[in-house]
């Protein structure tokens, strides 16, 4: 055997010992780049257990919370870097277990207490993403990194088959 083959083998060895829990995805400010993302947290949410109403959830937050970031942390698609971390909590360390999401942007800073949703009694089109974020999401915190840009961290949490919100999805039931 080569020396070639042995590296292959370590590597293949090595990847075999990382978590499958985590996945980061690196991609441009543009919407064309969101099916990558989509299909990514559509399989995280399926793998992490969540009822298919949740999985719908979760990629609408993730897909405002994007669209946020391309239309104000950017001012329009651009080629400049989104970075998206999956991670599956397990049980124990959050309550009963759920997924965390990570987005991190490079653009424009704001404060965090600034990030606030319309008032929904003003009915017109557009302004609703946070207000869609937060009600998909169990935990929603913005925060300013030292080296600019912002970062989001949602987090929703797997719920036994038998609560009443585990069939729960932006507030609605099914009946």
């Amino acid at each position: 055997m080569n020396r070639h083959n042995e590296d292959e083998k370590t590597k293949m060895a090595d990847c075999e010992d990382l978590s499958v829990n985590e996945v980061e995805i690196r991609l441009s400010a543009d919407p064309s780049c969101l099916c990558i993302v989509r299909s990514a947290v559509q399989k995280a949410a399926e793998i992490t257990g969540f009822a298919q109403s949740e999985v719908d959830a979760i990629i609408l937050a993730m897909e405002e919370a994007l669209a946020n970031i391309i239309r104000h942390g950017y001012g329009g698609p651009c080629k400049q870097p989104i970075v998206i971390k999956l991670k599956k909590i397990p049980p124990g360390k959050q309550e009963s277990g759920g997924l965390e999401i990570i987005i991190r942007d490079f653009g424009q800073q704001v404060d965090p207490r600034e990030i606030k949703s319309r008032d929904l009694d003003d009915i017109k089109p557009g302004g609703l993403g946070v207000h869609i974020i937060k009600s998909a999401m169990d935990q929603v915190e913005y925060s300013c990194p030292a080296d600019g840009g912002m970062q989001l961290r949602m987090f929703k949490e797997i719920r036994s088959a038998g609560s009443a919100d585990s069939n729960s999805a932006l507030g609605k039931t099914s009946s």
